[in-house]
C-alpha cells in the first residue's frame, strides 16, 4: 500500500512538472521555490485524497495565523521565524491548490472564486497587521504609520488592477486571456523580485531587528510603487490594443 502511495505521488509530481512551464509574471522566488514546493503539496493532497478547497483552507489558517502573530505579539527574533514560516507554508499550499485541481482534471468557479477571496484577504489584511504592530510596538513618529497605509494601497491596486486586467483581455478574446508577451527569462524574474509575495515572506525573519525591517519594508514599498505605476501603464496599453 505504502509502495503504490509513493509510486501516485511520483506519477503526480512528474504530471505537474510536464505541465507547469514559467510564465512572464512569475519572480524569482515564486519561479524557483514557492512552485516546486507547491507541486510537491499538491502530489501529496492527490494521494491523501484531499480537495482543492480543503487545501486553500488550510493554506488561508496558515497565513492569517501568521497575520494575526505580527498584529498580536512584540517583535523579537522567534515570532519573525515563525511568522515567515507560517506564510510561506501558507504561500506553498496556496499554489498547491490549483496544481491539484489540475490533478483532479479541472477545478471549479467556486473554486476558484475561493482562492482569490482569500488573496484578497490577505492582501487587505497583511499590511494592517504590520501597520498595528508599528503602532504597539515600535518607537517610530506617528508620520511612519502612514508607509504601511501606503503599501496597503499599492498591493490592493496591484492586486485588484491585474485582476481586473485578466477579466477583461479575457472577455476580449473569448473567455480566455491571451497568452503575454513578455520575456519569461530569469533576468526578469530577478527584476520583478521586489514584487514577489515570496519575498516578501521572507522580510519577516528580520522582525527581531525592528528598525532594520522597517527600513527594508519602506524600501519595497518604494521598489513596489514603481513596479505599479510601470504595470498600470502596460495595462493600460494592453487593455487598448485588445479594444480596438
Amino acid at each position: 500500500m505504502e509502495e503504490r502511495s509513493e509510486r501516485r505521488y511520483g506519477a503526480a509530481l512528474d504530471h505537474l512538472r510536464a505541465a507547469q512551464k514559467p510564465s512572464a509574471g512569475t519572480p524569482l522566488y515564486s519561479r524557483l521555490v514557492n512552485r516546486p514546493l507547491g507541486r510537491r503539496f499538491a502530489a501529496a493532497a492527490y494521494v491523501l485524497g484531499a480537495t482543492p478547497d480543503g487545501v486553500t483552507l488550510v493554506s488561508a489558517v496558515c497565513t492569517f495565523s501568521g497575520i494575526a502573530l505580527i498584529a498580536l505579539v512584540p517583535p523579537v527574533w522567534w515570532l519573525g521565524v515563525l511568522v515567515s514560516a507560517l506564510l510561506i507554508l501558507g504561500y506553498a499550499l496556496d499554489s498547491a491548490d490549483g496544481q491539484l485541481a489540475r490533478l483532479r482534471g479541472g477545478g471549479s468557479v467556486q473554486g476558484e472564486w475561493l482562492d482569490h477571496t482569500v488573496d484578497a484577504a490577505k492582501v487587505l489584511t497583511i499590511h494592517a497587521a504590520i501597520l498595528i504592530s508599528v503602532f504597539r510596538f515600535f518607537e517610530l513618529p506617528a508620520g511612519w504609520l502612514l508607509i504601511p497605509l501606503a503599501y496597503l494601497v499599492v498591493d490592493s491596486l496591484l492586486f485588484f488592477g491585474m485582476m481586473e486586467r485578466d477579466l477583461l483581455l479575457a472577455r476580449a478574446a473569448g473567455g480566455r486571456a491571451p497568452a503575454s508577451e513578455a520575456s519569461t527569462g530569469v533576468l526578469r524574474a530577478i527584476l520583478i523580485l521586489p514584487s514577489d509575495y515570496g519575498l516578501f515572506c521572507l522580510l519577516f525573519l528580520l522582525l527581531g531587528a525592528p528598525l532594520l525591517y522597517f527600513g527594508v519594508y519602506a524600501l519595497m514599498l518604494v521598489c513596489n510603487t514603481i513596479f505599479l505605476l510601470l504595470a498600470l501603464v502596460k495595462w493600460y496599453r494592453q487593455l487598448g490594443a485588445h479594444g480596438r
